[in-house]
């Protein structure tokens, strides 16, 4: 004990000036890159860092827009070729003697005292710097009045600067070239970025964003948003109504859950914030005192479909990522953003079904079959969390995570549940598991094919209402505990049904996890090829045969077909950062109901042939040839 307390002593008095160090803006933003974009990533996520980047640079210039409302600031050209992203605006450009201070000097920028942007998304001077830092190359140039100031940087140290006169229009021009060193491996996915663009469009009617030639322009704003994002068909024309600083849409569909879209000044806040609590809060007060019924706010929510944006004077968000409002005022000295919202929708809402009784007719008919179905399974579901809240405390089937999402706690967008079949699954995943961010829920056998049953089945089903519970998303997708939930079964024809059936489950009764994009299909090696000094995992048929010519002679080939058959030392490799993750999405031309009719109805026949008019077969590729 006494030496142990001398070896501390001694540490303690090796703490010196020279341990203290001052760090430059950019030297901070690079080593501390989460604080400012979130997570890094390779481009294979739509929030990785390399479209925070892209994000950054655009804001500004869809700013401009709304500032300056010009014909020419109208649009927009973006360009990426070999990673090289290329942003040019027809605003009024930066002032000629900042722009190097724009572009490398921390908390400087145009938008502090809102005098010139009013409903900015940028405010705090940080955007474009951490751009700068984490870029091998960032090119910016105004062009203004005839004039033109251009410097270039590298990983924000400044390399070049020129003043020049222009005959180029007003405007500002963004080059930048991601870090590999940051990004590794990185590269776009368009898909990402398109969708990106076209949130702007619908938000800025009358902007028109150019991306390697394709526009994006919307004539309908937010009703295009609705009608091209949103796959279920709305029991009744969108409800679209329109203030100086708030527009909403409304309407409702025929499943379960809610689907909403939330933003602030352009930005979309995919976790929502103050004004979406207001939304949800607001529509619902307002249906029940104008139809002067005895139902719960969740009747009228079951199905909504919506669109909330606000535009906010100096908003607050909750990290630099700006993706969750926490503004509690709308304007200095003003209302708070509940009560504007509120006090909106209460007014606007109630004076449209006054004017639209057979719309609130048919929103009426909708909430009471809600409210009917809500008392049907009120004392089953009464029943269920209770034992589900007993069976959670010791639950065999759960080995949970420390960290949960939504905790106050630098990783809990980490938080992860692996969904497997079997015990031989989860061993392997729970002793290879990061056991402070990823949990693992242990299915046994194959759950019910959920398609024709009510709501009913979460709570006669043991299994799945402890899977529910431990997810604990039934009252409201807003208290999901894990940011991941992954389906992790066998790569066989057992381990595709189970998926099938979860897909079927979560389709049917909470859709919403779906689209906010919280499911996702974990993608685990299917053969090892091995020589005596290496293993080479691969994922398909022709990374095999790769690893097969790279060993030659002598390769030794496992074929994985079941999770259970992989140690825990090589699982480890596979749910760790090199995870390979599949997310599961619902595009705009998917009918949840027609899909769930298609692939779990009755209809065999129609399957069969469906399966044998797309059957590929590659003969020098089967198993036998190994």
């Amino acid at each position: 004990m006494a030496e142990d307390l001398l070896n501390l002593k001694q540490r303690d008095n090796s703490y010196t000036e020279e341990h203290i160090q001052t760090l430059s803006w950019n030297e901070h933003i690079r080593r501390r890159p989460g604080m400012y974009i979130g997570k890094l990533g390779d481009g294979k996520a739509a929030d990785d860092g390399i479209y925070v980047l892209v994000k950054e640079v655009v804001d500004n210039s869809v700013d401009e827009f709304n500032a300056a409302q010009t014909k020419a600031s109208k649009n927009i050209i973006v360009n990426i070729e070999d990673n090289k992203v290329t942003v040019r605006d027809f605003g009024r450009g930066i002032p000629l003697a900042k722009v190097v201070d724009c572009a490398s000097v921390m908390n400087t920028g145009g938008k502090f005292d809102s005098k010139v942007f009013k409903r900015s998304v940028g405010l705090n001077g940080v955007g474009i710097k951490a751009v700068n830092a984490l870029s091998t190359y960032f090119h910016i140039q105004s062009f203004k009045d005839g004039e033109s100031v251009s410097a270039v940087f590298d990983r924000g140290n400044l390399v070049s600067k020129e003043h020049i006169s222009t005959k180029e229009k007003n405007g500002t021009l963004i080059e930048f070239i991601a870090d590999d060193e940051k990004f590794q491996g990185y590269s776009y996915n368009f898909e990402f970025i398109e969708t990106l663009f076209r949130n702007y469009s619908y938000l800025n009617p009358g902007l028109c964003i150019t991306f390697n030639g394709k526009e994006f322009k919307s004539q309908n704003g937010l009703l295009d948003l609705l009608s091209e994002n949103v796959s279920e068909t709305p029991l009744y024309d969108p409800i679209h109504l329109k203030g100086e600083d708030v527009e909403v849409v409304i309407t409702h569909g025929d499943g379960y859950g809610e689907t909403i879209f939330s933003f602030v000044n352009g930005q979309n806040t995919t976790q929502g914030g103050t004004h979406l609590m207001a939304f949800r809060e607001g529509v619902a007060k307002t249906l029940k005192e104008f139809f002067k019924k005895d139902f719960d706010y969740s009747d009228a929510r079951q199905s909504l479909i919506g669109i909330i944006s606000v535009k906010v004077e100096e908003p607050v968000f909750e990290s630099q990522t700006k993706t969750k409002l926490g503004s509690k005022e709308m304007y200095k000295d003003g209302p708070s953003v509940r009560n504007y919202i509120n006090d909106f929708i209460k007014t606007e809402l109630d004076n449209y079904l006054h004017k639209n009784l057979d719309i609130a007719d048919t929103i009426l008919k909708k909430i009471l079959a809600s409210k009917k179905e809500r008392e049907a399974i009120s004392n089953i579901g009464k029943a269920g969390k209770e034992r589900a809240k007993r069976t959670l405390l010791n639950n065999k089937k759960l080995r949970d995570c420390s960290i949960h999402y939504g905790d106050k706690n630098s990783r809990a967008d980490e938080s992860t549940l692996f969904i497997t079949e079997g015990l031989s699954a989860s061993g392997s995943i729970t002793s290879s598991r990061d056991a402070d961010v990823q949990a693992v829920f242990s299915l046994r056998g194959k759950p019910s094919n959920s398609y024709k049953e009510s709501k009913q089945i979460i709570y006669k089903n043991e299994e799945l209402n402890l899977l529910t519970a431990a997810l604990n998303i039934e009252d409201d997708i807003a208290n999901l505990r894990y940011n991941k939930v992954v389906i992790a079964t066998d790569a066989d024809v057992d381990g595709m049904h189970i998926r099938l059936l979860m897909l079927t489950f979560f389709l049917k009764f909470f859709p919403d996890l779906i689209k906010l994009g919280h499911l996702y299909i974990l993608q685990t090696p299917l053969f090892r090829v091995k020589s005596k000094n290496r293993n080479i995992y691969c994922y398909n048929i022709a990374e095999r045969d790769m690893a097969m010519a790279e060993i030659g002679k002598g390769a030794e080939v496992t074929r994985f077909k079941g999770l259970g058959e992989i140690s825990p030392e090589e699982f480890k490799d596979f749910i760790g950062n090199q995870m390979k993750l599949e997310e599961v999405k619902i595009s705009s031309d998917d009918s949840i109901a027609d899909l769930l009719s298609f692939y779990m109805g009755k209809n065999t026949n129609y399957r069969c042939d469906f399966i044998k008019d797309n059957l590929r077969e590659d003969i020098n590729n089967t198993e036998d040839n190994l």
